[in-house]
């Protein structure tokens, strides 16, 4: 039976790893393709500028900017992932609706 629960318990962590290794890959896919369309974005301001007119202007930023903000809420919920949804919140969400699972109560 202990060896049963060993084996249960390299699952379940093999199992939590993974989920942490596809988060992970996740959030760096998103940090190369927001890097890549900035930079192409940067390419196609250069460009399509007029002579003697200043690159340095609010709309060329916007795109990297509200995207930004997408991008570290992203790296909030990798590497900070119990800043607002810690485990016992988990935990105690878990036993909520497996109550109302077992109540028949899903309103």
């Amino acid at each position: 039976m202990e060896q049963y629960n060993q084996e249960s318990n390299q699952d379940l962590e093999y199992e939590i790893a993974a989920k942490r290794v596809k988060r992970l890959k996740g959030f760096y896919t998103h940090l190369l393709v927001y890097i890549l369309v900035n930079i192409f974005i940067i390419v196609v301001n250069f460009r399509e500028m007029k002579p003697g007119e200043n690159y340095w202007r609010d709309e060329n930023f916007m795109t990297a900017f509200f995207w930004g903000i997408g991008l570290v809420a992203h790296a909030f919920s990798v590497f900070v992932p119990n800043f607002m949804f810690g485990n016992k919140w988990e935990d105690r969400k878990i036993k909520e609706l497996m109550e109302k699972d077992k109540n028949g109560n899903w309103q």
